[in-house]
C-alpha cells in the first residue's frame, strides 16, 4: 500500500466461509473506506448478511461455522489469536432487521452496554443517554419518557432505540442489516435521513433487498450472487455502469 493511501477502515482478504460443509462466502475481497455508506445488494440468499456478521464476528456464535481468510479493522486481523471479541462488537456495533429493544426502560436500553463496558455511571451515565438519543432524534421525545418501557414506542421509535443503543458505546463502524423492512414508508425515509447524518461521525455497511435504497443512502455498492462478491465500486458506477454483465442484469430486474 503506497505511503499516502489511507487504510481502509475494514480489508477483507480472500474470505471463504462454511456452515458445516456449505459454502456461504467464496473469496471474497473487499475495502470499507471510512465514513461513507457502503451498501450491500443481492438476491435472497447470496451471502450479504453473512458478510455484514462476519465484521464483528456474530458468525462465531453458529455452531459448525469455519472461516479461511481475513478480516482487518483498522490494519490489525479481527481473528488476531489476542483480539478481544467483546471489544471487536462495541467498536462494530449491529442494528439488526427488525427493532429489538430489551424489555426495560428507554433509559436503561440507552445506557445496557456503557455498563457493561464499565464506560460511566452516574451523571456521567445520564449524558451518554441524553447524548445517544438525541444523536438518533428521540431525546426531544422521549426525555420525559425515559422510565417507559421501551416495546411501548413505535416501530420507527423502537429501530432508533436500537441505533442509540449501539451509539452508546462509542463504535467506529454501524452494521445495519435491512434496517428498514419492518418500517413503513415514511418511518424508512426518516431513518434513511438519519443513516445520512450519522455517516459523517461513523462508518457505515447496510444489507439491503431494496436497490433504490442502496442508490438513495450509499456512496459504494457491493452486489452479490451465489456466495460471490461480484463487483463492488461507487453507487453510481454500479447501477449506471456496471463492469459485470451478472450486476447488469441483476440492476436492470432481469432476475432477482
Amino acid at each position: 500500500m503506497s505511503a499516502n493511501r489511507a487504510v481502509p477502515k475494514l480489508c477483507v482478504q480472500g474470505l471463504d466461509l462454511y456452515y458445516g460443509d456449505f459454502q456461504a462466502l467464496i473469496n471474497v475481497s473487499l475495502e470499507i473506506t471510512e465514513r461513507r455508506i457502503t451498501a450491500l445488494i443481492g438476491p435472497s440468499g447470496c451471502g450479504k448478511s453473512t458478510l455484514l456478521r462476519t465484521f464483528n464476528r456474530m458468525n462465531d456464535l453458529i455452531v459448525g461455522c469455519k472461516v479461511v481468510g481475513d478480516v482487518e479493522l483498522d490494519g490489525r486481523s479481527i481473528y488476531a489469536p489476542n483480539r478481544n471479541v467483546d471489544d471487536l462488537r462495541k467498536r462494530i456495533g449491529m442494528v439488526f432487521q427488525r427493532p429489538n429493544p430489551f424489555p426495560l426502560s428507554v433509559y436503561e436500553n440507552v445506557a445496557y452496554g456503557a455498563r457493561i463496558h464499565g464506560l460511566a455511571a452516574g451523571a456521567a451515565l445520564d449524558a451518554i443517554v441524553e447524548q445517544s438519543l438525541a444523536a438518533v432524534d428521540l431525546w426531544s421525545g422521549l426525555k420525559d419518557r425515559l422510565d417507559d418501557n421501551a416495546l411501548t414506542l413505535s416501530g420507527e421509535q423502537q429501530q432508533r432505540l436500537c441505533i442509540a443503543r449501539v451509539l452508546a458505546v462509542e463504535p467506529d463502524v454501524l452494521l445495519m442489516d435491512e434496517p428498514c423492512s419492518a418500517l413503513d414508508p415514511v418511518a424508512t425515509m426518516r431513518v434513511e435521513e438519519l443513516m445520512q447524518e450519522l455517516v459523517d461521525r461513523y462508518t457505515i455497511v447496510i444489507v439491503t433487498h431494496n436497490m433504490q435504497q442502496a442508490a438513495r443512502v450509499s456512496q459504494d455498492t457491493g452486489f452479490m450472487l451465489l456466495g460471490e462478491l461480484v463487483e463492488i465500486g461507487p453507487t453510481n458506477q454500479v447501477f449506471t455502469s456496471p463492469r459485470d454483465q451478472r450486476t447488469e442484469d441483476y440492476v436492470s430486474g432481469r432476475f432477482g
